[in-house]
């Protein structure tokens, strides 16, 4: 199945630009593969899924087809959204769901895990994931060589339990499992 996706991506790209390398070879190791190494840190169960800046559906559309859970794609984007539930239809991933809206407007339900890939730096993505987590939810976040500076961006206004895994993709790259979110206590 990700076959299909990474040709649907190829087409679709070419007419909107969903994403800036095209090659077939760049797109299955820079961006599926990349993407698909976060299923591994994705607890067991069947909860749902959040890919906030969905875009190309990197990576929630990959993590939809590797976990088969029910998978909600934020993307403010028409072009990008259509591209998603086109993907979504094709793939036959009835449990994708794309809300075309901007992350701040989405009504989500609960939600047990929330990603982002290269949509914005950890101080502005805590806030969403805050607000859109379910008690004990996590937030999975790979993050490129500024990972630990956007970590330290984040203090002191939010706490949260961190864990650190290297990219299997990218030798520059971290991925944050982040659980435990909230705003950090007014000091005295």
């Amino acid at each position: 199945m990700l076959d299909a996706y990474l040709d649907l991506l190829i087409r679709w790209n070419s007419r909107i630009n969903l994403v800036a390398d095209a090659a077939p070879d760049v797109l299955r190791q820079r961006h599926i593969l990349d993407c698909l190494q976060l299923a591994a840190l994705v607890p067991p169960g069947s909860e749902p899924i959040a890919d906030l800046g969905a875009g190309a559906g990197l990576p929630g559309l990959v993590l939809a087809i590797a976990t088969g859970r029910p998978t909600h794609l934020v993307e403010s984007d028409r072009r990008k959204a259509a591209f998603l539930t086109e993907a979504a239809a094709r793939l036959d991933l009835k449990g994708v769901k794309v809300h075309p809206t901007r992350i701040e407007d989405a009504t989500l339900p609960p939600i047990a895990i929330v990603t982002a890939r290269a949509l914005a730096p950890l101080d502005r993505l805590l806030p969403h994931a805050a607000r859109l987590l379910e008690t004990g939810g996590i937030a999975i976040f790979p993050k490129g060589r500024t990972a630990e500076a956007e970590l330290a961006a984040t203090r002191p206004a939010w706490t949260c339990q961190v864990e650190r895994f290297a990219s299997q993709t990218d030798r520059e790259a971290t991925i944050f499992r982040l659980s435990d979110i909230r705003h950090a206590s007014p000091e005295a």
